[in-house]
């Protein structure tokens, strides 16, 4: 069958796109056109950077996002990513000068000193953390909602089951996906979801690719 394999009874597919493919016609489809599928993580990225870039980018287009962070790089040229020390110790001014909002700023300090009072985990603890841990950790910081710590969980983290039920993309991409006139709402898509268990994170990686 080419992409997919054979499927007896109920036994599951080996890889990913083989099990979306076998469960839905549409996803076969469309993954039938783009081919596996190619998610790259950065697993070496430490949870207090993952958040403190994830902040930046919120209500942004990438490039925005990007020259947010090329500025903030330039304050701290001496590393690969300013410390939470240093980033407290960035006057206000400074940070507005890179393109943060003051409400990001807040988010970003607030990131900033949770990570030297260990409630940002490191990547070495946050790998021994659920899901649901993770989520209720960092969802306790001001400013820092579901989904910036899905987008966490699925790049920094390399978790497979996850999907932003919250994202815009996804609920869109599913609208295209499906031919359905208005999206379902991120409570119908959580519901929906429930079936591409547990390759979650491939899905979604799809459903941000359906085209317009």
């Amino acid at each position: 069958m080419g992409l997919f394999l054979m499927f007896i009874g109920h036994e599951v597919a080996d890889k990913p796109e083989e099990f979306l493919a076998y469960i839905d016609a549409d996803f076969r489809q469309h993954i039938l056109i783009l081919g596996p599928c190619r998610h790259e993580g950065k697993p070496k990225r430490e949870p207090y950077e993952a958040l403190i870039r994830a902040i930046a980018y919120q209500q942004l287009h990438s490039k925005a996002g990007d020259a947010i962070l090329a500025r903030l790089m330039a304050v701290h040229p001496t590393q690969p990513f300013p410390s939470p020390k240093q980033l407290l110790a960035t006057p206000f001014e400074q940070l507005r000068s890179c393109g943060f909002s003051a409400a990001k700023i807040a988010t970003i300090r607030l990131v900033a000193q949770a990570a030297l009072d260990g409630q940002v985990p490191t990547l070495e603890e946050a790998m021994h953390l659920s899901d649901d841990e993770l989520i209720n950790r960092l969802t306790a910081l001001r400013g820092i909602g579901r989904w910036t710590v899905e987008m966490l969980m699925i790049y920094s983290f390399e978790r497979t089951d996850i999907l932003p039920a919250d994202d815009f993309g996804i609920r869109e991409g599913y609208r295209r996906l499906k031919k359905l006139e208005k999206a379902p709402t991120a409570g119908q898509i959580r519901i929906i979801s429930q079936a591409w268990s547990p390759y979650r994170t491939t899905a979604a990686w799809y459903l941000w690719r359906v085209p317009k």
